[in-house]
Formats: C-alpha cells, structure tokens, sequence
C-alpha cells in the first residue's frame, strides 16, 4: 500500500500564488509517475498536472499551462505544484495522484493507483 500525503493549500487573492506538495510512501525502490487533479463544488475531478518518473516529461491542462508548473525531487517520489497568477476559477480541492503502471503521458481517473486525501485551495475574487 502506498500512502500520499499532500500539503500546502489555503486562501489567496486573485493573482497571487501558492505551492502544492505531495509525497508518496510504501513501496521501497519504486519511483512513480506523479500528478496533480483537482475539483471544484458540483464538478468532475480534472487532471491538472502530471509528470513522469524522472522528471523528464511533464504534462498540463490547457486551463494551467503557462502558470502552473509541477516539478519532483530527483530519485523521491515528492512532487510540487507551483501556482502562479491564480485565479478564482481554480478554487477546488487539490488531489495528488501517484500512478504505478500506467504510462506517464497517461492521466485519466482510472489510470490512477493511489490518491491523497485532497488539499482545499481557494482563490478570492
């Protein structure tokens, strides 16, 4: 079993920023694809961020690119999710996904082994 912890939510302004942390424990010598989704009240878990086990490769939503950026500790299974230029629209619950099998470029719900328990960022208007 793996266990995923996040931290690093709160309250913003509008155009301020914010630093997501996430790490992922359990399962000695296995590095993880790690990502980042999110949802808002009355709506769909979204896919935010992803990145692959080294680092090599990232991945974002149209709706973040150009303001988020996801990076990892090198050789750890602890990602970050740096906000910039936040808006009100990204207010949601912020939900770290660890994915074991899968390949990387690949951030559906379902291509999700392990899921932190969320982390409450809102941005005010």
């Amino acid at each position: 079993q793996v266990h995923v912890v996040e931290s690093g939510g709160g309250l913003v302004q509008a155009g301020g920023s914010l630093r997501l942390s996430c790490a992922a424990s359990g399962r000695t010598g296995t590095t993880y694809a790690l990502g980042w989704f999110r949802q808002a009240p009355g709506k769909e878990r979204d896919f935010v961020a992803g990145i692959n086990w080294s680092g090599s490769s990232t991945y974002y939503a149209d709706s973040v690119k150009g303001r988020f950026t996801i990076s990892r500790a090198n050789a750890e299974n602890t990602v970050y999710l740096q906000m910039n230029s936040l808006k009100p629209a990204d207010t949601a619950v912020y939900y770290c996904a660890v994915k074991a099998f899968s390949p990387p470029e690949l951030w559906t719900l379902s291509s999700v082994d392990y899921w932190g328990q969320g982390t409450q960022v809102t941005v005010s208007s």
